[in-house]
């Protein structure tokens, strides 16, 4: 055969051959020999020396960098290529090489000798691409469940922000709230409880009760309707989806399509429809309820549900004391005595006390100091109550914005959210005497079949902070650290590592004690389910093709 014909031969033909046995294709061309003289000599691939062609796989290691054979186990610094035809090529150690056993990783057996290892890639491939297959086919499935995971976290996002701006709004009023009563608190001391009750002798405070008591009838008349009217409504619905047109009844027809045009719900018959247009395009639906106009002035049927309780719980009392300070009303006569002291100079002061403790005796203003200490206790719980409820929605408010804050942050719920829904959700699995369990993000518990004391394997701490890896990546969502358990006997705090994987149901497949008092979830969950990328769509359409 003439030489140059040995480049019409395939590479694999020339890498199987002696001198170029382990060779991948890459590097086919870099090895060929330069005459010099009457000699075919060859130079390392790292440069450092040339040696004759002849040395090339002769079972003896003479480049440093042990590129001189590629297809022998001399050099225990190179590598052996396995084209492996039919699945995927692969590199073992050189010292795998003739070592009489047959490698995983060359499965057309060329790192031994012909005739020791079987050519088994054909069904290797087979296997692997079905596994494959199976895999891909796994993570397209969850991959959806997992966009309807991010879907739900952009709707937090949008709950949590208008909760924020409520939660400001109810801050911003309830400091308004707590303003009024320290001001009321300081003026108190200065109304008697007798002038209180003549002024609730008043037309208008009279007249408040009044309406005050027919709004409570109202309300409770308008909670009766309300039921009565969810009552009829659940016997309608029966009716909708429980009759059969084919009777042909008209007054039940009549009754059915009556209830769907007030109710605003679609004709029974085309629920169906319906429903199937809701499972190929739910996340686009943003359909939202109308509401009837509301004349000006006028409440809704949201504020009517939510706000007149608040206004019934109104303190009419403290009310009425700053109805007097909005249009001027004198102060008790015992303020008068009380306050006049400010307006004397010091020398008298002494003085006037004594004289003023002796006419509050003589005329018996005393007790009326005590009514008037009663009112103020009463509004000075009302200030506490106030105070209190304030700091409640201050920690509302500061617990939404954490919440907001770890919504998209990767070391939390992930950079699209998709951990979120998943919040405080438990899975569990009953393993001899005991059920574990986790909550995801809070929780994990040692719980006995037949009762009895429940022990915290650990709280809720990191993903996978395993040194070299990058934060939001799916090797970092692999695992869920659980720490400061209850404490074994004579042992360490109780631990969990979850370790997670992708699937289509958030599931314990297995529990483990590696260590003492360290324990082992394996668990499967959508949210580790990533879309295929665009060259493994086409490889799983492809392997559909070869299974048809």
């Amino acid at each position: 055969m003439h030489p140059w014909l040995l480049l019409l031969l395939p590479l694999h033909v020339l890498a199987s051959s002696g001198q170029l046995r382990g060779v991948p294709p890459d590097l086919v061309a870099r090895y060929s020999s330069v005459r010099k003289g009457s000699s075919e000599i060859w130079e390392c691939l790292d440069g450092s020396k040339t040696i004759n062609w002849s040395a090339v796989n002769d079972d003896y290691c003479d480049c440093p960098d042990g590129s001189d054979e590629p297809g022998t186990s001399a050099c225990p610094n190179a590598r052996f290529y396995c084209a492996n035809e039919g699945h995927i090529d692969s590199y073992v150690s050189s010292t795998r090489v003739n070592d009489g056993l047959c490698e995983p990783e060359c499965c057309d057996g060329s790192d031994e000798a012909p005739g020791v290892c079987k050519d088994v890639c054909k069904e290797v491939g087979q296997a692997y691409r079905k596994r494959v297959r199976a895999e891909q086919k796994l993570r397209k499935t969850g991959s959806k469940i997992r966009s309807t995971y991010i879907a739900f976290a952009q709707k937090e996002k949008q709950r949590l922000e208008q909760e924020l701006a409520q939660t400001v709004q109810e801050i911003a009023t309830r400091e308004k709230e707590v303003a009024r009563l320290k001001d009321l608190v300081e003026r108190t001391e200065s109304l008697s409880a007798a002038a209180l009750e003549a002024r609730k002798q008043s037309p208008l405070y009279q007249s408040l009760m009044t309406h005050v008591i027919a709004l409570k009838s109202l309300q409770r008349e308008y909670k009766k309707h309300l039921e009565r009217e969810d009552e009829l409504g659940n016997i309608l619905d029966n009716l909708r989806t429980g009759y059969n047109p084919n009777y042909q009844d008209m007054a039940v027809l009549e009754a059915v399509r009556g209830w769907e045009h007030l109710a605003g719900l679609p004709h029974i018959n085309d629920v169906a429809k319906e429903e199937t247009t809701d499972e190929e395009g739910s996340d686009d639906e943003t359909g939202q309820d109308t509401e009837e106009g509301v004349e000006d002035g006028l409440w809704s049927a949201l504020q009517v549900d939510h706000q007149v309780d608040e206004l019934l719980e109104t303190d009419y009392d403290a009310l009425l004391i700053e109805h007097d300070k909005h249009v001027g009303t004198p102060a008790s006569p015992t303020s008068i005595l009380y306050n006049l002291s400010a307006y004397l100079p010091d020398a008298l002061v002494p003085q006037f006390e004594a004289l003023r403790d002796q006419l509050v005796s003589w005329f018996g203003l005393a007790n009326m100091n005590t009514e008037d200490s009663a009112d103020a206790s009463r509004l000075q719980k009302s200030l506490s109550d106030a105070e209190h409820s304030l700091g409640l929605t201050r920690k509302e408010k500061d617990d939404t914005d954490r919440e907001l804050g770890r919504l998209f942050d990767p070391e939390w719920y992930g950079r699209e959210g998709e951990w979120k829904k998943l919040d405080r959700t438990c899975i569990s699995k009953e393993v001899g005497d005991y059920i574990y369990e986790v909550c995801f993000f809070d929780e994990a518990r040692q719980k006995p079949v037949k009762g009895g004391t429940t022990f915290s394997l650990g709280h809720f701490d990191t993903w996978n902070n395993a040194p070299g890896i990058e934060k939001g990546s799916p090797a970092f969502y692999s695992k869920q650290r659980y720490t400061r358990g209850a404490k074994c006997w004579n042992g360490p705090q109780r631990s969990v590592t979850l370790v997670m994987s992708c699937g289509t149901e958030n599931m314990v497949l297995s529990v483990s004690e590696p260590e003492k008092c360290e324990y082992e979830f394996k668990v499967t969950s959508p949210a580790l389910c990533l879309p295929l990328s665009a060259s493994e769509e086409k490889g799983y359409a492809a392997g559909k093709k070869e299974e048809l």
